[in-house]
């Protein structure tokens, strides 16, 4: 009866180099590579350790043949288009861009295992954080916050290098010019929920969601040829309802089956249509509500009133939902009837109430979530502005409006388009969410002295915690790292020593904070688990 269980975030930060030309791959490595020789112990560079993933099983009961998978979906190799970009042999093409840069005395990393339990990479060509596991909202939104400001430290660490770029990054989903780049939730879900229940019940609720966590966006289509304003950045981008596809035919349902715990127990649930938000109660609400409905499910006593809100055509409706800001506009359900996303969504939050409340206790985050999602979509039924210091959509069409009825513009203006892309510039002087932030234009969940903890500690009450303590206590013994395991390369020993965490409950601080204060060499841990 709680919105905790394992959840972890995502996020590829749109990259833009100070002059033209400059390889955003090579870019995302150098500020990986700049981060991780400041933040990470001395001698510590742990590879990441890929022998876990399984990027191609389908969670419908089949597995897709590599050689009909797309390059992007091969996360599973060392090899792939991200891992290039390590290579020293980009190092003369920089050196052409910038006349006068130093060789390096060692190649790039392409992968940083840090020591807050996250892995921070270069994804294609992005750089990419995903967060440690936490065991809620507030703690996912706390670890996805400390994301933001490690991504921002990297560009600014790597500005100091001399002849190294000055590097812009940008929290949002799409470069204005047919690209699209994720922000991914991840959340453990109990294996015995069948996955066509998670389909069924799910699809209306991500497809309507969006009225309050979508980010806004100015121009609609993918390369925002048409003029308008749209509440979520993703929307235009996903044209499947179901598949494996993450980076092509994105679909409302990814049904990777990889879940990084125990297969027999669990399945983690890979949520690719999502915005990358930077208002915190939007992104709060996008964790913690979902997590209410995977309760449900786990339950296994759906109301009849779920199964009824199927809708017609759920790809056509995440495009009609985004372009309508007044949220007045109505999607087909397949029985016939027609609702608003406001509707449909107050019909979830009732249901997950009544669910809640029958069964006793609640406890304090999950009443929480509760109360404002209840809230905001009253206030989003009535008058969508009045959640402007919550949604973040609405918050950016209201200083966008504003803009406009000074210039006496429409929505082909371009400055809109800048304005925009602006907002979402992590660089605290420059970014209007920053800027609108630090005037208290928006609610705070999450404080800076929160944010700061969470860059450098992993969260106590997950597997996280061995993960990153092992590195900051070890580091040079760390070898390698994964979400399932930790291997160390231990002195006198012919070959390399791993240890599982396939329980993403198991190796918190609770379980095993003891053992490793009392043992301040990695032989003796390794002595002490028994020699895995």
């Amino acid at each position: 009866m709680s919105v905790r269980r394992i959840v972890g975030m995502e996020t590829e930060f749109g990259i833009m180099g100070d002059s033209p030309g400059l390889n955003p791959m090579l870019m995302s490595a150098q500020m990986v590579t700049a981060y991780a020789r400041h933040a990470l112990p001395e001698g510590t560079s742990p590879r990441w350790d890929y022998s876990d993933e399984d990027p191609l099983n389908d969670a419908r009961g089949w597995r897709l043949e590599r050689g009909a998978a797309h390059p992007s979906q091969l996360t599973d190799t060392p090899g792939s288009e991200a891992s290039d970009a390590a290579s020293t042999s980009h190092w003369p093409a920089i050196r052409e861009q910038r006349r006068g840069a130093p060789e390096p005395d060692q190649g790039l990393v392409a992968n940083a295992v840090l020591t807050n339990g996250a892995r921070f990479y270069v994804d294609h060509a992005h750089p990419e954080y995903s967060g440690p596991e936490t065991t809620g909202p507030l703690a996912a939104l706390t670890w996805d916050r400390a994301g933001d400001e490690i991504a921002l430290r990297a560009s600014r660490l790597l500005a100091q290098i001399p002849g190294m770029p000055t590097v812009t990054l940008y929290k949002n989903n799409t470069d204005g010019k047919g690209a699209s780049y994720g922000t991914h939730e991840n959340y453990l879900v109990d294996r015995r929920v069948p996955f066509v229940d998670i389909v069924d019940y799910l699809t209306p609720f991500l497809v309507t969601r969006q009225i309050f966590c979508g980010a806004g966006r100015v121009g609609l289509g993918q390369h925002g040829e048409n003029p308008g304003y749209q509440i979520s950045q993703r929307a235009d981008f996903i044209e499947a309802e179901v598949g494996l596809e993450t980076t092509l035919r994105r679909p409302i349902i990814n049904t990777r089956d990889e879940p990084h715990a125990d297969p027999r127990d669990y399945r983690r649930l890979h949520v690719i249509i999502g915005d990358a938000n930077l208002v915190q109660v939007s992104n709060y609400l996008k964790l913690g509500t979902t997590a209410l409905l995977l309760w449900l499910l786990e339950t296994g006593q759906v109301p009849l009133e779920l199964s009824a809100l199927r809708l017609a055509d759920p790809v056509a409706a995440v495009r009609t939902i985004s372009r309508d800001p007044t949220l007045g506009e109505k999607v087909d359900l397949e029985d016939g009837r027609s609702m608003t996303a406001v509707q449909i969504q107050q019909i979830y939050a009732d249901v997950i109430g009544a669910a809640l409340h029958e069964r006793g206790r609640i406890d304090e985050q999950t009443r929480d979530v509760l109360l404002r999602w209840r809230e905001v979509l009253s206030r989003l039924a009535t008058d969508p502005a009045q959640c402007a210091r919550e949604v973040e959509w609405v918050a950016k069409l209201r200083l966008l409006e504003g803009m406009r009825a000074r210039r006496g513009t429409d929505w082909d203006d371009h400055r809109l388009a800048a304005m925009d892309l602006q907002w979402s510039d992590l660089r605290p002087e420059k970014g209007v969410y920053a800027r609108l932030a630090a005037a208290g234009g928006v609610e705070i969940l999450v404080d800076d002295q929160q944010v700061e903890h969470a860059i450098a500690n992993p969260p106590s009450d997950t597997r996280a915690y061995f993960r990153g303590e092992t590195l900051r206590r070890y580091g040079p013994q760390v070898e390698a790292a994964n979400w399932d395991a930790v291997v160390f390369d231990l002195p006198g020993r012919a070959h390399l020593t791993r240890v599982p965490t396939s329980d993403p409950y198991r190796g918190s601080a609770e379980h095993v904070g003891d053992l490793l204060a009392a043992h301040p060499r990695a032989e003796d841990l390794i002595a002490a688990l028994g020699n895995p």
